[in-house]
């Protein structure tokens, strides 16, 4: 069975909505080549991207458009299978998108042969992913702000299991990556 792995930017106040613009790594001059690193093996490790409808079409609405992309995510994402949750999305609209209809979905892909699978931001269907015991790992790339409103990652989650703390990796910017493991 294959791994779904959460992953998200949050802030040490559990916030994983990003619209008061706190995650913005280019801002500042911080030296983010570690995260970049460590978000490539991530990369490299999954043959999956899982997205809720929403996140999917802003990703859609900005990254196929990119042409000088240092990164590299513009050449992942543009050649990954994604797999976005939707009940209304007819026509992806991007190269190597299957469109799932709900949870039982993720619960059959999880199934099938493969490397891990990532779920980033898509705040509604990570809870429901939660409410539904689907999540093996949680990766969250803790930035050192707060914001004391907004979505949170675990908000009225109730049905979450013990987590086991698997790796703390500190960043030269103040960032820490948490990863969580599901029991």
């Amino acid at each position: 069975m294959r791994d779904l792995i959460v992953t998200e930017n949050i802030t040490i106040d559990g916030v994983i909505e990003a619209s008061d613009g706190w995650f913005d790594p280019a801002r500042g001059n911080e030296d983010m080549s570690d995260v970049e690193t460590a978000l490539r093996e991530q990369r490299d490790a999954a043959d999956a991207l899982l997205l809720g409808r929403v996140t999917f079409e802003q990703m859609r609405g900005y990254w196929p458009l990119q042409t000088d992309d240092p990164t590299g995510i513009t050449d992942y994402l543009n050649e990954v299978t994604k797999h976005v949750v939707s009940s209304t999305l007819r026509e992806p609209e991007w190269d190597h998108t299957v469109v799932l209809r709900g949870v039982d979905d993720v619960r059959t892909l999880k199934s099938e042969p493969g490397s891990d699978i990532v779920c980033t931001g898509s705040m509604r269907l990570v809870r429901a992913l939660i409410a539904a015991g689907l999540v093996d790992e949680y990766r969250l790339f803790t930035y050192p702000v707060v914001i004391g409103r907004g979505q949170r990652l675990f908000a009225d989650a109730t049905d979450v299991p013990r987590l086991r703390l698997v790796q703390s990796h500190p960043f030269r910017s103040g960032i820490v990556l948490l990863r969580y493991r599901a029991p």
